[in-house]
């Protein structure tokens, strides 16, 4: 019996991995002339009263907010700054205003990352609302009011960039999220990788309808479907008959996985790690409209920072 050859992850890019997140701490500041631009919004001939800021400078305030974990108050006294070190006439939005726009740019589910990848991943987690800390919960207990919301995340596995975000209710299961999602993402996604929850009917209905090749794996002991009836389930079908051609048990599944590139799929984890690491497990805001307008900003904030340089590593022989 041959011996398997162990393996190592090596980052091969260290020294400019380090420079980013370096770089991700510098206090350097700038306006890029597009945003002093568009920092007042246009004018309107709707009927009522004209909004005086465009929703670029909201979204770069609440980024600020984002990063930094300011409250509203705190937060205009830190763009207040910003604008007189710089020398620009630019007012600044109260707490109040900013607070009231958070809502409307979380009720749309808009494309974030700025590239056309052709994997996503798709991966689910809960951020808490009203909890108390752990410490308190190991000493004395869980309370009554403990409220979660779950975030879905899609990410480009190449890049690492957040390609949609959606909050939902806690109690609402990834594969009623997918129909929400599938509709805004880009034309160039040829096939999404997701884990056991997102082996349900509707997900694949709908990555059929948009031409997308899912890469899930299917439950044990599941069944094959009539495919005069249901022909969205022929890539399920194959996967069923490729594990059982395997030897249908743990090790088959493994292999499966591996001729797949189902190993991808762990990158979703790895962007909900940075997203905890970073912005924390909770959201701040009450409302479930300002909840989904903090986990955009978030979102296109987390963006930013990995856009400077990710780590770059392979499997070599030990």
């Amino acid at each position: 019996m041959t011996k398997q050859t162990q393996t190592k992850y090596l980052i091969r890019n260290w020294s400019e991995y380090n420079r980013a997140l370096v770089n991700r701490g510098s206090l350097t500041f700038w306006f890029s002339e597009a945003s002093i631009e568009n920092w007042l919004a246009k004018c309107c001939t709707k009927r009522g009263r004209p909004r005086i800021y465009s929703d670029d400078a909201i979204l770069c305030a609440l980024m600020v907010k984002a990063v930094y974990r300011l409250p509203f108050r705190a937060l205009r006294g830190f763009i207040l700054s910003l604008v007189q070190l710089l020398h620009l006439a630019l007012p600044v939005p109260c707490y109040s205003q900013i607070c009231r726009r958070a809502t409307e740019l979380g009720q749309q589910i808009e494309k974030l990352g700025t590239k056309d990848p052709t994997d996503i991943v798709f991966d689910s987690s809960g951020l808490k609302v009203y909890g108390e800390g752990e410490w308190k919960v190991r000493q004395h207990g869980k309370s009554k009011g403990r409220t979660w919301r779950k975030i879905h995340l899609a990410v480009c596995p190449d890049s690492h960039e957040i390609v949609l975000s959606y909050l939902g209710e806690n109690n609402e299961a990834d594969c009623e999220v997918v129909p929400k999602m599938k509709d805004h993402l880009p034309r160039s996604i040829k096939r999404s990788y997701g884990d056991g929850a997102y082996d349900k009917e509707p997900c694949y209905r709908e990555f059929h309808r948009a031409g997308i090749n899912p890469i899930i794996p299917p439950q044990r002991g599941a069944v094959l479907h009539d495919l005069s009836k249901e022909p969205w389930m022929r890539d399920r079908n194959d996967a069923i008959r490729a594990i059982t051609g395997l030897g249908n048990d743990d090790e088959a599944r493994k292999i499966w996985k591996r001729l797949m590139g189902y190993h991808r799929r762990s990158l979703g984890e790895t962007g909900f790690y940075r997203w905890k690491t970073i912005f924390g497990g909770e959201v701040k805001a009450r409302k479930i409209p300002n909840q989904r307008g903090e986990i955009y900003a978030k979102s296109m904030a987390l963006n930013k920072m990995t856009g400077p340089g990710m780590p770059k590593g392979e499997w070599v022989a030990v």
